[in-house]
């Protein structure tokens, strides 16, 4: 995923399935750095990583 893409769907009041590594993820910030984001598992709200947004993968919207 591009940065663009990212602020868009962290912007959006749609909610978006996106994936790190296969596993379903939210987007909590993105860096300004335009390369990382702070994410974490949908089911898991505690824990948090810094990823590189290239990484993530929009899968669809969600309804």
């Amino acid at each position: 995923m591009d940065y663009n893409r990212a602020q868009e769907i962290f912007a959006s009041p749609n909610e978006y399935e996106v994936s790190y590594n296969g596993v379903s993820i939210w987007i909590d910030k993105l860096h300004e750095d335009g390369k990382t984001a702070t994410v974490h598992l949908r089911r898991a709200h505690e824990e948090r990583s810094e990823v590189a947004i290239s990484e993530l993968k929009e899968e669809y919207q969600v309804h």
